[in-house]
């Protein structure tokens, strides 16, 4: 099945199809990061503005295939899990890239320069499920601790899953935590409203979101079919309790 064909029968798990659904929301627009369809051209000008960009697979999960990708000083390098390339040239740079990509749909994302804890990059996952009156509820807000020698954040990546207060701590009051936890629970309810119009069927979505250094949340993704089990790897079992009774709920149906 090709990429177009494989978006028709399954939209939800193009990142490209979901990007342009939430820029059309003027509500949600502001905190995309740039993205665009890998090519060769894309590649030069986003590298030239934001000097890292992330190379994405359009339909994949658990952060397979993603490909940091950086220039400075004329000089440019490329990280895919734990293999990092360095290369004097534009075109060296993009010959390889265009190997490893293929014939396959890939795009390019602004590379946010996440928060650290412990010299370790972390981001933030946000539940927002269907309660038993059938809103949609923040349920529970969790960081994911990256390892230290991959790119990405996954828990399938080797991610520690974490209180997002410990991981803020050095960051920001607890003030401010607690302000920061209620605007990305808006933001996810903001996205699941705006993608259950037109999916109708949606009971849950897992917003990916990252910090840069002043604060300001980016969505990385929005995973229509988000793990409930991450949060049982909380100490305090509060939040998962309720992720997994609305869980159930939601599969029983």
């Amino acid at each position: 099945m090709g990429v177009d064909a494989l978006q028709r029968s399954q939209p939800l798990r193009s990142k490209w199809l979901k990007t342009k659904m939430l820029l059309n929301n003027s509500a949600i627009k502001p905190f995309i990061p740039d993205t665009q369809r890998y090519s060769q051209s894309n590649l030069k000008s986003m590298l030239g503005k934001y000097r890292m960009v992330y190379i994405k697979p359009e339909i994949g999960t658990f952060g397979m295939g993603v490909i940091k990708a950086e220039m400075d000083n004329h000089h440019f390098a490329y990280q895919i899990h734990q293999k990092r390339l360095t290369f004097n040239s534009f075109e060296s740079f993009h010959r390889s890239l265009t190997h490893l990509v293929k014939h396959k749909s890939y795009l390019i994302q602004r590379g946010i320069h996440l928060l650290q804890h412990h010299n370790r990059r972390f981001d933030i996952r946000v539940m927002v499920q269907l309660n038993p009156g059938q809103k949609w509820e923040a349920t529970g807000v969790i960081g994911r601790l990256g390892h230290p020698k991959k790119i990405v954040t996954n828990y399938h990546s080797g991610a520690k899953p974490m209180s997002i207060h410990t991981l803020l701590k050095s960051h920001a009051s607890e003030k401010r935590i607690n302000e920061l936890i209620q605007e990305m629970n808006c933001l996810g309810i903001d996205i699941a409203r705006h993608m259950s119009k037109k999916y109708t069927r949606l009971k849950s979505i897992g917003v990916d979101i990252g910090l840069d250094r002043s604060l300001t949340p980016w969505i990385i993704e929005v995973n229509a079919k988000p793990d409930p089990y991450i949060f049982n790897q909380l100490k305090d079992k509060t939040m998962y309790r309720k992720v997994i009774r609305y869980y159930r709920q939601s599969t029983n149906k």
